[in-house]
């Protein structure tokens, strides 16, 4: 890809980054991201796909609403957070806030929403207010994942996928009103129903639910193997040894509020998740956030994550191009 497709703009490299990332910063102080980017869409567009990580750094931003018209620009229609797994509060339009878990907390690499029936291809981010230590948003390759994994461990999870498992109305985990953002059990059953999700009603408040998804995927426009999947993510050692035995201890194993098997309903062992997780080590790549930084992924070829940090912090994602399994 001839990067002089995107004019007056200069590389800044980050020492160490990965071949994925590409740092942009414009020639010219004062430059106003949105108007950069509405001239440069399409060219963006074709340079994601061999650059799928882009930072966009020196900018002229505008603030939240301004980082929203700069996604619409790329990807005209942005995307409602649907079958929710993390705690997120809408800020503007189709723009969110990042997880908001404990500041304390690492948030591990993951392509978002690789559990559902349907994902994003592009993440947009935007910093809007570094954390004075920590809380970058670490990012890894996907195809580099699954280059490191194991034959064995790849073909297993390609031929089985990953089934989800989650339990609500336990006091533990979003409730099922928020992940489904309705409070009628008609309208989860239908959706369920329709994107494939089995549902059981069980005493009381709670549900469970049970998802079969891909664990491998073929990029649909580059045609690469991707590890994408959020088994180690929802898996119940992702809490760490004490935390996963204390659940344990607390819940059966079918009623833990979310815990990921083989896709046959099979257990997943931890020594084949923290296979995964050194996957992920050995390839994530982390940078220190700076105010008004604006980055694009696609999703399916690059992770994030949230490293802990300390004081306040404000990161905003958008989210945009949905895909499924059938029109991947």
């Amino acid at each position: 890809m001839d990067l002089r497709v995107l004019s007056d703009v200069v590389q800044r490299p980050l020492p160490g980054a990965p071949a994925c990332l590409l740092v942009v910063s414009p020639e010219r102080e004062g430059c106003d991201l949105v108007e950069w980017g509405r001239a440069h869409a399409e060219a963006l567009r074709q340079v994601l796909r061999e650059r799928p990580a882009m930072l966009f750094r020196g900018f002229r931003v505008g603030g939240v609403e301004a980082f929203e018209r700069f996604a619409e620009a790329i990807q005209p229609t942005l995307a409602e957070y649907q079958e929710r797994s993390t705690p997120r509060t809408e800020v503007s339009g189709k723009v969110y806030t990042s997880t908001e878990y404990p500041a304390n907390e690492t948030i591990p690499q993951h392509n978002e929403m690789s559990y559902a029936s349907a994902w994003p291809m592009k993440l947009f981010f935007h910093c809007v207010q570094p954390s004075p230590e920590g809380g970058a948003t670490p990012i890894a390759d996907s195809r580099e994942v699954y280059e490191l994994l194991s034959p064995r461990l790849r073909e297993r999870f390609a031929e089985k996928r990953v089934m989800y498992v989650r339990n609500y109305g336990t006091g533990v985990d979003l409730p099922w009103q928020k992940v489904f953002q309705t409070e009628d059990r008609a309208q989860v059953d239908a959706y369920c129903q329709r994107v494939g999700i089995q549902v059981e009603w069980l005493g009381g408040n709670r549900m469970r639910t049970r998802s079969v998804r891909p664990a491998v995927m073929q990029h649909p426009e580059t045609k690469e193997t991707v590890w994408f999947n959020q088994a180690h993510l929802f898996h119940v050692s992702n809490l760490g040894p004490k935390m996963s035995a204390a659940m344990r201890m607390v819940f059966k194993e079918q009623d833990l509020p979310r815990n990921s098997l083989y896709g046959d309903g099979t257990p997943i062992s931890d020594a084949e998740l923290e296979e995964v997780r050194e996957a992920y080590r050995k390839t994530t790549f982390a940078f220190p956030w700076q105010a008004g930084d604006v980055m694009m992924l696609d999703n399916m070829l690059v992770t994030h994550g949230r490293t802990p940090f300390s004081g306040a912090r404000r990161v905003v994602v958008a989210m945009g191009e949905m895909r499924t399994e059938n029109n991947s």
